[in-house]
C-alpha cells in the first residue's frame, strides 16, 4: 500500500483517458447539485475533501471488470491502469464541473434531473463577506437563470462576452491551463485592458485559480499483488461520500472478485420468480438477508442477520 497526494488535474486526467476507471459493478453516481457546489467551494478554497482509494488494475486473484467514470469520452473497452475503489463520487463531481466541457447532469434536492455549468462570481469570489451560495452558482443548460415560468431572464452568461460583462468565469476551464489563459486574454480585451480589472482577475488568480490547478488530493493505492480479503475488508469499510455501500452491494464486490455478477444474476431470478404482486417488493438485500437467516438457523447457529453476518455468510 502507497499513499501519496496527487494533483486533482492529473486524476481529472487519468479519469479522462480512462486510466483510472470504476469497478463495473460500483454503484452509479448520485450527488446532487448542493452537493457538487459544496465540494467545487472545498476546493477553491482549498480545503481538503477526503482521500482516494485506487487499486492497481491486473490482480491475478481478483477478476473485476471495469467502466469509465460517468461523464468520461474514454472508451469502455480500454484497460485502466487502476480502479477507484473509494472516491466515486468526488471524483465524478470534479471531473464533470471542472474538467468536462459538458453540462453536468445531476439533481435537485427534491430528485428532479437537471443539467448545469458551474461558474464563479469573480466580485464575490474576493469578497470575504460573501455567502457561499453567491461565490459559486449553477445554471441550467441555456446558461440563462430565468424566472416567471420561463418569460423572464434575469442572468444571461450564454455567451462569452456575456461571462465577461457580469465577471462569472467558467469553471470547467480551471483546471485547463492553456483555455483559461485565453479566457483571461479575452476577458482583459473586453475591457480595454483596464488596469483595475486586471488587478482584480491577477487577485483571483493568485487567491483561487492557481491554488484549484496546484490542488492535491491524498490517494491511497493498493498494489495488484493486495489479498483479495483485504480488498474485501476495504468495501466493508468504504463509505463513499456518506453514502455507505448497501449489503448487497457489498457481497456484489466480493462475487465480482471472482468474475461472477451478482447484480446480473438477482436481476434475471428476480424477473423469473419475484414479479407477483407481493413478492415484487422483495429486494436483493431483503433476500441476501432471508437466506442468511436460513442458513444460519440450518447451521445450528445463534439466528442472525446483521450486515456483518450477510457479508460473513458470503465470502
Amino acid at each position: 500500500m502507497k499513499t501519496n497526494d496527487r494533483q486533482l488535474i492529473e486524476l481529472m486526467k487519468e479519469v479522462d483517458s480512462g486510466a483510472a476507471q470504476l469497478p463495473d459493478f460500483q454503484r452509479g453516481w448520485v450527488w446532487d447539485d448542493g452537493r457538487i457546489r459544496a465540494l467545487i467551494l472545498s476546493v477553491i478554497h482549498n480545503f481538503p475533501v477526503g482521500a482516494a482509494m485506487f487499486l492497481e488494475y491486473g490482480n491475478e486473484s481478483i477478476h473485476f471488470k471495469h467502466k469509465p467514470i460517468e461523464g468520461s469520452p474514454a472508451n469502455p473497452t480500454m484497460e485502466p491502469n487502476e480502479l477507484i475503489l473509494d472516491g466515486q463520487q468526488r471524483l465524478t463531481s470534479l471531473y464533470n464541473a471542472l474538467y468536462s466541457r459538458n453540462p453536468v447532469h445531476t439533481k435537485t434536492d427534491k430528485g428532479k434531473d437537471i443539467d448545469r455549468y458551474y461558474y464563479l462570481n469573480i466580485v464575490k469570489a474576493l469578497d470575504p463577506k460573501a455567502d457561499d451560495e453567491e461565490v459559486v452558482i449553477s445554471v441550467p443548460a441555456s446558461k440563462k437563470i430565468t424566472s416567471d415560468f420561463g418569460r423572464k431572464v434575469d442572468i444571461d452568461i450564454s455567451t462569452r462576452e456575456q461571462e465577461f460583462k457580469l465577471k462569472m468565469f467558467p469553471l470547467n476551464i480551471i483546471l485547463d491551463t492553456s483555455e483559461e489563459q485565453n479566457w483571461q486574454n479575452e476577458y482583459y480585451k473586453y475591457y480595454n485592458y483596464d488596469a483595475e480589472v486586471i488587478k482584480q482577475f491577477t487577485e483571483l488568480f493568485s487567491k483561487v485559480i492557481n491554488p484549484t490547478q496546484q490542488y492535491q488530493m491524498p490517494v491511497i493505492l493498493l498494489d495488484k499483488t493486495t489479498p483479495k480479503e483485504a480488498v474485501c475488508q476495504v468495501f466493508e469499510n468504504v463509505n463513499t461520500g456518506g453514502v455507505s455501500l448497501t449489503v448487497f452491494e457489498l457481497v456484489t464486490a466480493i462475487f465480482a472478485m471472482d468474475d461472477f455478477q451478482l447484480r446480473k444474476d438477482w436481476e434475471e431470478r428476480k424477473k423469473k420468480y419475484f414479479s407477483g404482486d407481493l413478492l415484487s417488493k422483495v429486494t436483493a438485500t431483503d433476500f441476501l438477508t432471508a437466506l442468511t437467516l436460513l442458513s444460519s438457523f440450518k447451521s445450528r447457529r445463534t439466528v442472525s442477520c446483521k450486515k456483518k453476518d450477510v457479508v460473513l455468510a458470503y465470502k
